[in-house]
């Protein structure tokens, strides 16, 4: 272990010029420091922030639909994350509530059940809203519920509310983003 060069680390550098870089340099590593630690603040405040969002139920905005005389009151999930958010961490939904899926395309569509907390039902919709299928989903599960075919929009309803109303698929959802 070479002893002279650790001494000689901590000795300050002989000269003027050396002495300035060093001061310079010192500077450059306090700034580099200062950025780092407000930048990491900034992330774990921005963290910490989206933690708290993704434990509280989303609010979003509603629309009227209809099935039949049946009139719903439907928040409109329409962003990747309002989607992925869903209904997650809701306690309760009034009984004619529910929130519309809205995806920019058909595909097949697959709803799953974590962190939420009541148990749905989920009606699988054409563009012109005719129901293709519907099921039944328990709270706080992972198994996959699927659409049968290419849908651009789901709406999730209090479990048995569809079958309670007589609404089965082929039945059609009325309102705005069916066209109708």
């Amino acid at each position: 272990m070479n002893l002279e060069f650790y001494a000689s680390a901590s000795r300050p550098p002989a000269g003027r010029a050396a002495a300035k870089r060093a001061r310079r340099t010192a500077r450059r590593t306090a700034a580099r420091r200062r950025w780092l630690r407000c930048s990491l603040l900034g992330w774990l405040a921005l963290a910490g922030a989206s933690a708290v969002a993704q434990d509280t139920a989303q609010q979003l905005p509603t629309m009227r639909l209809s099935a039949g005389i049946h009139v719903i009151q439907a928040e409109m999930a329409r962003t990747p994350e309002q989607r992925s958010i869903g209904l997650m961490f809701r306690k309760t939904m009034p009984a004619n509530s529910g929130m519309l899926f809205v995806f920019p395309q058909p595909g097949v569509q697959c709803f799953w059940m974590k962190n939420t907390l009541l148990p749905l039902s989920v009606a699988f919709l054409a563009d012109d809203g005719g129901i293709v299928n519907i099921e039944q989903m328990q709270p706080q599960t992972l198994d996959s519920h699927c659409s049968r075919g290419p849908v651009r929009f789901v709406l999730e309803m209090n479990q048995g509310w569809f079958a309670e109303h007589g609404i089965k698929p082929g039945s059609k959802i009325n309102g705005a983003p069916f066209g109708n």
